[in-house]
């Protein structure tokens, strides 16, 4: 069976080569004919990044044309939307294009790919596109798997990040947070005990399993201990009387409007016997042993 590969197929499967008849066609655009595509998903460029491909440009030019589909009186990005910054950067006039007709899933899905090939997109905008495809055009996660080449549980996984709380997504896009640590906080339901895992997974750069550890112990702050009520003089009182006058432990527990029980302590049946011969007996000494008449369980 052939292995599925994330990214192998790239644009070529996407974009099938069907020759110029299909409407595709190389062509030297102005730069400002060409508008952004509604449909990129990427939000955030590296300015770093796009300054060194600027200097590169400005010095080599356009290596690789932009992909492009016209749309009314102009010219829309589909993939390469780096090359055309660079190029108004660099104070080009004009960009090389290759020229297609698509329709706007096609669109999203070639942008998509070739972000994934040439600089990843940050999970939260993966989640975000797969969510244009599946909100914007009908796809499930299925047909989105067929788009980008990615197997359907992938798909699944990282449209499920979408359910974080908006801080723990801000940490996911700022990368502060890795795919895989925002996954495993959706196992927390408590949105609470998310947001105080995340904070704890970056600043103590816990690894994935460690972070799983967690979520599945449910770390939280313990919560207080109820402070013992004050019992009262005359309960503590009895139950020092009650203790002498028994010798052994005597403890009065109290309950609502009142009510209460007298606990006594016992160490077998001897003295479990002694005892009853004192409560029975009033007068009887409670440290004298047993009669063996008074509870002998093993009368026949």
């Amino acid at each position: 069976m052939e292995r599925r590969s994330g990214l192998g197929k790239g644009l070529s499967a996407l974009i099938p080569d069907a020759g110029p008849q299909a409407g595709t066609e190389l062509r030297e655009l102005p730069v400002t004919a060409i508008k952004t595509n509604e449909y990129q998903p990427r939000t955030e460029f590296d300015e770093e990044a796009l300054a060194t491909l600027t200097a590169s440009v400005t010095e080599l030019g356009i290596l690789q044309p932009v992909l492009v589909r016209p749309v009314g009186d102009h010219f829309e990005l589909v993939a390469g939307e780096r090359r055309w910054r660079a190029a108004q950067a660099a104070g080009l006039e004009t960009i090389p294009a290759i020229v297609r007709v698509v329709d706007d899933p096609l669109s999203l899905a070639q942008a998509l790919v070739e972000n994934l090939q040439r600089e990843d997109l940050n999970a939260m905008e993966e989640a975000v596109a797969y969510r244009q495809l599946g909100d914007e055009f009908g796809l499930d996660a299925d047909a989105i798997a067929t788009r980008v080449g990615k197997a359907r549980p992938t798909i699944a996984n990282t449209l499920r990040l979408l359910q974080l709380p908006p801080e723990i997504q801000a940490m996911v896009r700022d990368r502060r947070l890795s795919a895989g640590h925002a996954r495993t906080l959706l196992g927390a339901e408590d949105p609470e005990l998310q947001a105080s895992l995340a904070a704890r997974a970056i600043d103590e750069q816990l690894s994935v399993r460690a972070l799983e550890a967690a979520v599945k112990a449910g770390q939280r702050p313990p919560a207080p201990k109820p402070r013992p009520r004050e019992r009262a003089a005359s309960i503590l009182e009895v139950e020092e009387r009650l203790s002498e006058r028994l010798a052994t432990r005597v403890e009065v527990q109290m309950g609502a409007k009142d009510r209460g029980k007298i606990v006594i302590q016992f160490s077998g049946i001897d003295d479990l016997t002694r005892l009853f011969d004192v409560l029975a007996s009033p007068d009887a000494d409670p440290h004298a042993a047993p009669h063996t008449s008074s509870m002998d369980s093993s009368d026949d």
